[in-house]
């Protein structure tokens, strides 16, 4: 191969060069949110600031404070609501096979494949309907359904590998459908349940459209908000780049504190054996 035969100091100065091609908009992020606004232009822009000014950052949490405490109520009940009825299809499409199983797990995979918009208005009339417009329950209630899909496929994935033994042995001592998930599936799949969080965390986190078309004013998400910062007529750039960075920091945080636990969940039940 031609790799076997570049050392490894000219593989690494590649993978550092490519990594700080990669991370130079946040590096302009960064040295932006922390200027004063007369000191951000074009022209200075790879410049880092003469003085640390926090105002962005000061001015950008005083606005966006209402709304991130929104996420967090939208995003923590959502991810596990989610995850949880997502275990409970995997569990019943994994072990307890009935007629039409199969069919009935297509048709909720198709649902990943539903575009937004094209169910936005029927959503919207809907919620309507029900008295879930403009509000974070409703939200909540989109955004466990649209992952339904991807997270029964991940749960059913991973306990189809389990043992039926495992099962059957439960049954045997007296266990029912709900006891062997509680006490067996649940503590057996954790880190499948830490995948799935990640996933619908950030996925939630970060949606926009639902977000701006089904919440107003006051009970929108800090991605609708962090639009709302850029203004009509001036846009002021440390302000911007200081939301952008503190809307990216919960998520942020969630990889560095359960990335390796991520990685080791997507590769639980890889190899079969």
């Amino acid at each position: 191969m031609v790799l076997q035969r570049i050392s490894k100091p000219i593989i690494y100065l590649i993978l550092i060069a490519m990594s700080l091609f990669f991370l130079m908009p946040v590096y302009v992020m960064v040295i932006t949110s922390l200027k004063p606004f007369d000191q951000v232009t074009l022209a200075t822009m790879w410049e880092l600031p003469k003085v640390l000014d926090f105002s962005g950052y000061a001015e950008a949490f005083e606005k966006l404070a209402p709304n991130l405490l929104n996420s967090f109520y939208l995003v923590i009940p959502a991810t596990l609501l989610s995850a949880l009825l997502g275990a409970m299809n995997g569990y019943v499409l994994a072990k307890w096979k009935f007629k039409g199983a199969d069919i009935l797990f297509t048709v909720i995979l198709f649902g990943m494949f539903i575009p937004y918009q094209s169910i936005l208005i029927p959503l919207i009339q809907f919620l309507r309907e029900v008295g879930l417009y403009n509000s974070i329950t409703g939200l909540i209630f989109v955004h466990v359904v649209y992952g339904l899909p991807i997270t029964t496929l991940m749960f059913r994935n991973f306990y189809a590998n389990i043992p039926d033994e495992m099962i059957e042995s439960a049954q045997i001592d007296g266990a029912g459908f709900l006891g062997i998930f509680r006490h067996i599936m649940i503590p057996l799949s954790i880190t499948s349940f830490v995948v799935v969080a990640i996933w619908q965390f950030t996925n939630i986190w970060n949606e926009f459209l639902f977000a701006v078309t089904i919440t107003t004013s006051n009970q929108q998400p800090i991605m609708v908000a962090l639009q709302n910062l850029s203004g009509s007529q001036i846009v002021h750039w440390n302000v911007q780049m200081a939301g952008a960075l503190l809307a990216a920091l919960p998520t942020l945080l969630v990889y560095i504190l359960l990335g390796k636990y991520f990685v080791k969940g997507l590769l639980a039940g890889s190899v079969k054996g």
